[in-house]
């Protein structure tokens, strides 16, 4: 019997697939919809056609000409093609055909893969999203599927920004460029900070060196003058541009241009037989117009620059991999990335316009020769707002960032010494910087650098507001990027009384000491951190104790974490305390993240700390910060019993640290009773 053909449960052929809540036109399509595989649509399907240009994508009724941009710039690339969609998959009629297809999409730092069936939606048998310009080809639909399945829904693609489909698809970077009002680098201060979107104008001659390896879209915010049927906010592709030799002997730059909606919309002086093609040589004129295909025309420079708002600009990829940059068009052989989060009340100091801006994470980035860096800060999007959203009539993304991202930026200063004074450092200029920021995905920074180190800052604009980020740096010379390690999680914001911090390392290893949480009988093998609560005052002063447990885990292999606070009854050790005891505060329940924190008032005392996965047997190492509040003429006697009571319980913690944290402690007291002498 014929095997049966792959239905993915996870992206079902139902309602949840298309629609996330109903809130744009495609609502109306509900009931009308059936999903069929494309044999079934036509007699002999095909991922790919003979002739490339039958394969470009034409925009269905879906609002995802953002992405359709981006699909164009893969089938001119066909290395990059292929990293996204393998090669050599069984297709219809091959006998190692499934009904699957498997595709490569890039998210948050790494490339993810996604599997889908090839159970396409329709309306009367015909496919009412995006496809091809050929019926019979089939790879831009499943693509399609492939980016929505990674998004929730097709819905989910209703409207967004051509950078971020370029990025999703090739890993690479991209820019956007304003076509209207700007402002100069010298009129951006960095002093003058603000959340408000100020792009650089683009001169087209900048692109010269990448123009036949870049991908350059282009959109419009309002109906265009030159445009007869375009609406608000639609993006197309640049496909070329050259300058033509005029009967004159002048030169006039023509442009290219290609409608996702695959017919012609413009009305300019170079459509057709329009009056633009009199001033350039006839044979010129000829060659030009049969270049155009179904859905594409071209437009002076002039045109150009005065009907469209923005352009965003992909970067070239090489064949190896590696980024080429668009501004002189050297290879970036060498990149770093590192991820990291803005949390309230620890690390989102927001602008430089906050008095706690020096709390937002810090990064190194040692350049070790004179060469061209691009950094980049690339946020997480955030899930979209619905009852806002359900008012956007159209592809409206300019007002829909602001619901998806926070408003970003990144400040880097150069360093003479890796010792340096922060507040000091921060009421300088910086060396480089995103200037205002910006509700977008991602922002860059780009440079020539010259050796040393430098100190890498990113922003949110408003103070607390909350995020995961990646850190990405591309460079022709060789480069390190390293985190900050800032005690700022356990650092009190109250400045009554006087606090210190500790620092402890330990492992969860499968087997010993990654007992999971306190569902599990396995929970006390977890490693125990015992402490000392010594602030009588703590009843009437509130927050004493401030807990924060980090793991050592990138953020797309994350443990649930969490930890609970025993008290130690007098007399009493962790050997000897009830399993059964209950903690006197925790920080549950366990979640997926890289930290978790509990501030809390706890009455003179021992205690111990109890970290854990929730699952038992989940490696990983993880660090525990411990700020508490004592007074000056405490410090001492509290760090000689700190001492004593590890020594009384270092069977149950990680053994091979305690030698080093006893030498830590000693080395404390003694700089303490010479401090008190």
């Amino acid at each position: 019997t014929r095997e049966a053909l792959f239905e993915d449960l996870d992206f079902p052929a139902e309602d949840t697939s298309l629609f996330c809540d109903s809130s744009t036109p495609i609502a109306r399509l509900q009931g009308d919809i059936s999903w069929r595989r494309p044999q079934e649509i036509c007699q002999s399907p095909a991922l790919f056609p003979d002739n490339i240009s039958l394969g470009h994508a034409k925009q269905g009724l879906l609002g995802d000409c953002w992405f359709l941009c981006a699909c164009t710039f893969l089938l001119k690339n066909k290395h990059l093609l292929n990293k996204v969609l393998p090669p050599d998959q069984p297709q219809w009629g091959d006998s190692g055909y499934r009904g699957s297809f498997q595709f490569r999409l890039w998210q948050q730092g790494h490339w993810t893969e996604v599997t889908i069936d090839d159970r396409l939606p329709c309306i009367n048998s015909t496919l009412c999203f995006s496809r091809c310009h050929s019926p019979a080809v089939f790879w831009v639909a499943l693509l399609e599927k492939a980016y929505a399945k990674l998004h929730g829904s097709y819905e989910q693609l209703w409207a967004g920004q051509v950078s971020e489909a370029l990025v999703d698809l090739t890993g690479g970077l991209a820019e956007r460029w304003s076509l209207g009002d700007f402002q100069t680098e010298e009129e951006q201060r960095p002093e003058q900070d603000s959340d408000q979107v100020r792009r650089r104008r683009l001169d087209l001659n900048l692109l010269c060196r990448v123009k036949d390896q870049c991908a350059i879209s282009c959109s419009t915010h309002s109906s265009p003058g030159g445009a007869s049927e375009l609406g608000q906010y639609h993006a197309l592709t640049v496909m070329e541009w050259l300058d033509v030799k005029t009967v004159s002997g002048s030169k006039v730059l023509l442009l290219r241009i290609r409608n996702p909606w695959g017919r012609c919309c413009w009305g300019g002086a170079w459509i057709g037989s329009g009056t633009g093609w009199s001033c350039v040589d006839p044979a010129s004129a000829l060659d030009l117009q049969a270049r155009v295909a179904e859905g594409e025309f071209w437009l002076d420079e002039t045109e150009f620059l005065s009907q469209f708002d923005d352009v965003t600009v992909g970067y070239p990829i090489s064949e190896e991999g590696h980024l080429k940059s668009i501004y002189t068009g050297n290879l970036l052989t060498h990149n770093q990335q590192l991820a990291g989060r803005w949390m309230k009340g620890h690390s989102a100091g927001g602008s430089r316009n906050s008095s706690i801006y020096g709390s937002n994470p810090k990064f190194w980035l040692k350049v070790c020769e004179r060469g061209e860096v691009l950094v980049s800060l690339l946020q997480h999007r955030k899930w979209r707002n619905t009852e806002k959203y359900a008012q956007m009539p159209l592809e409206d993304s300019k007002n829909t960032k602001h619901q998806h991202y926070q408003a970003i930026a990144l400040h880097m200063w150069k360093v003479e010494k890796k010792r340096f004074n922060l507040c000091r450092m921060l009421n300088k200029p910086p060396c480089a910087s995103t200037h205002c920021h910006a509700y977008e995905r991602e922002v860059v920074l780009h440079g020539q650098l010259e050796p040393g180190y430098y100190l890498l800052i990113p922003s949110t604009y408003q103070p607390g507001a909350e995020a995961h980020f990646l850190i990405r740096v591309f460079s022709s010379s060789s480069t390190s990027l390293s985190a900050l390690k800032s005690p700022a999680p356990s650092l009190p914001l109250t400045t009554d009384g006087e606090w210190e911090t500790s620092y402890f390392r330990g492992s969860w290893v499968e087997g010993r000491t990654a007992g999971g949480s306190r569902n599990f009988l396995s929970h006390w093998q977890n490693p125990c951190f015992p402490f000392t609560v010594c602030d009588e005052s703590a009843v009437t002063s509130g927050v004493n104790v401030r807990i924060t447990l980090h793991q050592s885990r990138p953020d797309t292999d994350l443990h649930p974490i969490g930890f609970h606070i025993y008290k130690l009854p007098e007399g009493e050790s962790v050997q000897t305390l009830p399993r059964d005891e209950d903690p006197v505060a925790s920080c549950v329940p366990h979640c997926y993240t890289q930290d978790v924190s509990l501030a809390c008032c706890l009455s003179p005392g021992a205690y111990t700390i109890v970290p854990s996965t929730y699952q038992p047997d989940c490696s990983a190492h993880f660090t525990l910060s411990l700020a508490r509040r004592i007074h000056s003429q405490e410090r001492l006697g509290r760090a000689i019993q700190e001492v004593s009571l590890l020594d009384n319980t270092a069977t149950l913690a990680d053994k091979s640290l305690f030698p080093q944290w006893h030498r830590a402690f000693i080395m404390v007291i003694y700089r303490m009773s010479q401090n008190k002498s």
